[in-house]
């Protein structure tokens, strides 16, 4: 089969409620004026105001720890927030998402386009669940959950939202929180083996459904691992979306999770929702 047609069958499959479509900081690529669609681009943005030692350069969670640990956690949050402070606009695979309406929907970045094509769509019975940093937390915290007005519920979504969007790492916009520094993971990553930090919620809807993963790349040990904990227990089948040469460890970890790779640019994916409209 064809990669262009797998693909073809493999959003279908969304579409029908049957597959759970993970996003990476690649999509956020897709839009008009994006914000940082990187890990690499974000921890440009921080050491373009703060001068970070050569030993953490270019990893952005050692550099936003080096400017958390230096000039404190409120320095590094007022330079990501300034980072994504332009318009958001969403992009088209967002809007096609609002409008079929998948049961889960994984974004594994922190700009908030998929929030803003949810909005967009106007309608209800949808809402967002997000991991938090524990910093300044005087609780045992993983998540804050959002209604479709983005305000807050408490730390459970609710199982009869028809939509739920799960960022993983947390949103960065006025209000919200997220996960960006060494000391933020610490936490979540020692409970992330036993679920503990991934609401039941996201456990129970991706049972019986692999994932389609678009935007991704697996070249970081931290990105690696928490896609490896949200796929954990999901129906086999997965499939990815990314173009070009893999690193010997994203290879590794395809072959682990038994991902099926297409090679295809992610413009391809927006070519295959014409099929869909």
């Amino acid at each position: 089969m064809a990669a262009e047609e797998r693909l073809s069958r493999c959003l279908a499959e969304v579409a029908a409620g049957d597959r759970v479509p993970y996003l990476g900081a690649g999509v956020a690529a897709l839009c008009s004026d994006a914000p940082p669609a990187s890990p690499q681009a974000l921890c440009a943005a921080i050491e373009a105001r703060v001068r970070a030692p050569r030993r953490a350069r270019g990893n952005l969670w050692s550099v936003a720890q080096f400017v958390e640990s230096r000039r404190f956690r409120a320095t590094l949050d007022t330079i990501v927030q300034e980072a994504f402070s332009g318009e958001c606009v969403p992009g088209p695979l967002h809007r096609w998402l609002a409008r079929v309406r998948p049961p889960l929907v994984v974004d594994a970045w922190y700009d908030s386009a998929i929030l803003a094509a949810m909005q967009a769509e106007g309608k209800p019975g949808w809402g967002l669940v997000q991991g938090v940093s524990r910093n300044g937390e005087w609780q045992e915290i993983w998540t804050r959950a959002y209604d479709a007005e983005l305000g807050l519920v408490g730390e459970h979504p609710a199982p009869d939202w028809e939509v739920l969007i799960y960022k993983p790492h947390g949103v960065i916009r006025p209000g919200h929180s997220c996960l960006v520094s060494d000391s933020d993971y610490v936490e979540v990553l020692t409970e992330i083996d036993i679920q503990s930090p991934i609401p039941e919620e996201v456990q129970t809807r991706r049972s019986g459904r692999p994932f389609l993963f678009l935007g991704c790349r697996f070249d970081d040990q931290m990105l690696r691992g928490f896609a490896r904990q949200i796929a954990k227990r999901s129906a086999p089948g997965h499939v990815a979306v990314i173009e070009g040469d893999l690193t010997r460890m994203e290879a590794r970890f395809l072959d682990e999770l038994e991902i099926e790779r297409l090679d295809l640019p992610l413009c391809a994916v927006t070519e295959a929702l014409s099929d869909f409209v």
